[in-house]
C-alpha cells in the first residue's frame, strides 16, 4: 500500500496547445505500482481550461472544488460544481473550463498505460 500527501507531488504545467492556466500532479501511476488506473490532480486557475481534445480511452473525473463547465462534442456545455462526478466516454471531445470566481480542482482517473510517470 502507498499513502502520499498530494502536496508533496510537484505540479507540471499542461503544455498542450489550447491549455490555459492549467497544471497537473500525477498522484498515482505505474511508477507507484498501480497496475490498472492512474490518478491525476488538475488545477485550473480562474479563466483557465484544459485543451479541447479526445482520446481512445474513458476517464472518470471528480470535481473537488470550484465550478465551471465542460465543453463537449457539438458545442454542448455541461455545468460542473464541487462534488460532481463525470464520465468522459472514449472518443468524446471535451474541455474543462473554469468560469467561476475561484480556482477549480479535480481528480482524473485514466488507464495507467496512458499516464506519464514521475
Amino acid at each position: 500500500m502507498k499513502v502520499l500527501q498530494s502536496e508533496t507531488v510537484p505540479y507540471r504545467e499542461v503544455a498542450q496547445d489550447g491549455a490555459a492556466e492549467c497544471r497537473m500532479r500525477e498522484l498515482i501511476t505505474a511508477a507507484d505500482g498501480a497496475p490498472t488506473f492512474a490518478m491525476r490532480q488538475f488545477d485550473l486557475g480562474i479563466g483557465g481550461n484544459t485543451p479541447f481534445h479526445s482520446h481512445a480511452w474513458e476517464h472518470e473525473v471528480f470535481i473537488i472544488s470550484g465550478e465551471g463547465h465542460i465543453l463537449t462534442t457539438g458545442g454542448d456545455e455541461r455545468s460542473v460544481h464541487a462534488g460532481d462526478a463525470v464520465l468522459v466516454a472514449p472518443g468524446e471531445e471535451h474541455s474543462f473550463i473554469n468560469d467561476g470566481e475561484f480556482p477549480m480542482r479535480f481528480l482524473c482517473m485514466i488507464p495507467v498505460e496512458q499516464a506519464c510517470c514521475r
